[in-house]
């Protein structure tokens, strides 16, 4: 989809409005590729007020912490596995594997449970759109499109993504792992909401003393993600003193914060940039229009999440 009709902009304009009220959603994640994925899909959880959390995906990465982006999706999954242990909530027909590769060319999904499920929830008659907040690589929402195109007109992507598209590069983790599947984010004409990395989400960064004070001690779940975040902090500092000053940014919050309460996270109405092969954004005038996050409050968004993982026990 280069350029939109009149009725196909307004009805993605429609689709693209910030919601107003609680929604259904789903939460494909990269669990395992460091440690705020983890806060998210708690995050996500605690909010039943305003997200109705009907499954979670593993998503393939690959880094340091894995030897492949199949091995990246299965430890996401594991991960996904004690976070609902810890909440008390059931795995079954809820937490399911994704891609166990990322895209292997243009136009070529690859199937697995996440795909096929994302499907048969949003086929399913709805009064609403469902939203998929992609945290991670979007191979399994971008995959379940090309398989199944129809739930372009059902689904909402809410992808934490990319950069903003006036910075000279688009290179980012979630964005580079898998450049074909990023593409059809912008190019297919599913509703999408971009959290950029650079200057939007980057802003929800926390320490160890403010993790010592609101996270620590509170909760059992709170307890485990205080210690992840120490051993990471640590790993991160290897040849240096410690501790020194240093902050860690919990990017994924932020596409859970965008259901919990839009109005942390201002955004905007654009045309969808073209993302090149060299990754870069080129704008083009009169292509489908998308929503794009312009800034987040901070303190907001953490006071909310502390707040709710003290409730844990």
């Amino acid at each position: 989809m280069t350029a939109a009709s009149q009725p196909a902009a307004d009805q993605l304009r429609k689709l693209l409005e910030p919601p107003t009220a609680k929604c259904q959603v789903v939460i494909d994640t990269d669990t395992y590729n460091e440690i705020d994925d983890q806060y998210a899909v708690a995050y996500g959880l605690l909010s039943p007020d305003r997200t109705e959390v009907e499954a979670v995906y593993a998503a393939p990465y690959l880094n340091n912490r894995s030897t492949s982006a199949g091995d990246g999706m299965e430890k996401s999954y594991e991960e996904i596995l004690r976070i609902l242990k810890f909440l008390g909530r059931k795995s079954e027909g809820f937490a399911f594997r994704g891609s166990d590769s990322f895209l292997p060319g243009p136009g070529k999904p690859v199937d697995s449970p996440a795909a096929r499920d994302v499907i048969d929830r949003a086929m399913k008659p709805r009064k609403a759109p469902l939203y998929v907040l992609t945290i991670g690589c979007p191979a399994n929402v971008a995959s379940a499109i090309l398989m199944e195109p129809l739930i372009k007109e059902k689904i909402v992507v809410v992808w934490l993504g990319g950069t903003t598209h006036v910075w000279p590069s688009a290179r980012e983790f979630n964005l580079q792992q898998d450049l074909h599947a990023s593409r059809i984010l912008f190019d297919s004409g599913v509703p999408l909401v971009q959290i950029p990395t650079k200057n939007v989400s980057e802003h929800l960064r926390t320490t160890i003393p403010e993790m010592e004070r609101w996270v620590k001690g509170r909760s059992k779940l709170g307890d485990y993600l205080f210690g992840q975040y120490i051993e990471y902090e640590k790993d991160r500092a290897k040849g240096k003193p410690w501790p020194y000053p240093q902050s860690k940014v919990i990017w994924d919050i932020s596409a859970v914060a965008w259901i919990v309460n839009p109005r942390w996270i201002p955004s905007a109405l654009v045309d969808s940039p073209i993302l090149t092969g060299d990754f870069r954004w080129e704008q083009k005038p009169g292509r489908h229009p998308i929503r794009v996050a312009t800034d987040l409050n901070r303190d907001a968004i953490f006071y909310d999440l502390f707040e709710k993982l003290a409730r844990t026990g």
